[in-house]
């Protein structure tokens, strides 16, 4: 909350006349994002956008050799821009007992929406959710007999081709309702979470990686570095009407050689069928953990479920 305490204040000092509230939510605890769109709801009687956006990369372990070998290879530019190979990470439980990646990054985020229907589809409004994603988002990591990732190593990349896939499914049920859902990429940021991903580093070594991940930057344009430069794609689909964007494409920030910035649509790898079951067995697992939260929930803390299924 001190972190969104303080980028308030900084949009009120550039825009004082702007009006920002802060709502804290945990997309990890079911209990915190029910109550959290139930405040939503309370003050809000539309939304016009969502920025799912919430993400995390845990205990990330950085295979050295395969890194090294990599170098030496085709696959190179691949493997800097994507991170396929090289990356795996320890996935934890949370308290609701699902899988920590798979509900932070994801399921919290379903259910978020589920809760928010009544404000996101409102008749003459159109809505817009806009998921980020990943260029790590990998066909070959998920599992529709194990959305979760219980079973592997790569639970970041399961995630986000999930996301992928849940907005396919989102756009077939809630078009009709003006309501759509598009997946952006940020491209390789240089932000705590990529930091993270080699903590044995010392600070000073990434300072001497820049001017190489600047020239990367000549061959591949996915490396656009500073948040600023990667939430370019987030900008550019706000001025796009939601109606006119394609529900297979991924909307990638990039950068050029030269510094400009651009958002390029890019075909997902993904297929009407698997995120339709993929979204079943989300609404599944919605009903689970919602039986689970009332048993644990006295009855005056109860908070209403969202609409049918075919909603």
């Amino acid at each position: 909350m001190r972190r969104a305490q303080a980028a308030r204040s900084a949009l009120l000092a550039s825009h004082p006349t702007a009006q920002v509230a802060l709502l804290q939510m945990d997309t990890s605890n079911i209990f915190s994002v029910i109550s959290a769109a139930h405040e939503i709801k309370l003050r809000y009687c539309r939304l016009d956008y969502l920025y799912l956006n919430a993400g995390i990369m845990p205990n990330a372990q950085f295979d050295v050799k395969a890194f090294f070998k990599g170098i030496f290879s085709s696959n190179i530019i691949t493997m800097f821009a994507t991170g396929e190979g090289i990356l795996t990470q320890k996935d934890g439980v949370t308290s609701d007992g699902l899988q920590d990646v798979f509900a932070t990054n994801l399921f919290g985020h379903f259910l978020l929406i589920r809760e928010l229907e009544p404000v996101l589809c409102r008749a003459g409004q159109t809505s817009q959710l806009i998921w980020t994603s990943s260029s790590n988002a990998q066909r070959s990591a998920f599992n529709l007999d194990d959305i979760q990732h219980q079973r592997g190593t790569q639970p970041y990349s399961s995630s986000k081709y999930a996301s992928d896939l849940l907005s396919l499914a989102l756009n077939t049920l809630y078009n009709k309702q003006d309501l759509y859902s598009s997946v952006i990429c940020p491209g390789f940021v240089m932000t705590n979470l990529t930091y993270s991903i080699l903590p044995s580093f010392p600070a000073f070594l990434w300072t001497v990686l820049m001017p190489v991940f600047w020239l990367i930057r000549i061959f591949t344009n996915t490396f656009t570095l500073t948040p600023y430069n990667g939430a370019e794609a987030l900008f550019w689909l706000f001025k796009q009407k939601p109606e006119s964007l394609d529900p297979q494409a991924k909307y990638h920030s990039l950068t050029s050689g030269l510094g400009n910035n651009y958002t390029q649509p890019r075909k997902m790898d993904i297929d009407l069928e698997t995120s339709e079951a993929f979204y079943e067995k989300l609404l599944q697992l919605e009903n689970e953990v919602r039986k689970k939260l009332k048993e644990k929930q006295p009855a005056s803390q109860c908070l209403h479920s969202a609409g049918p299924r075919s909603s």
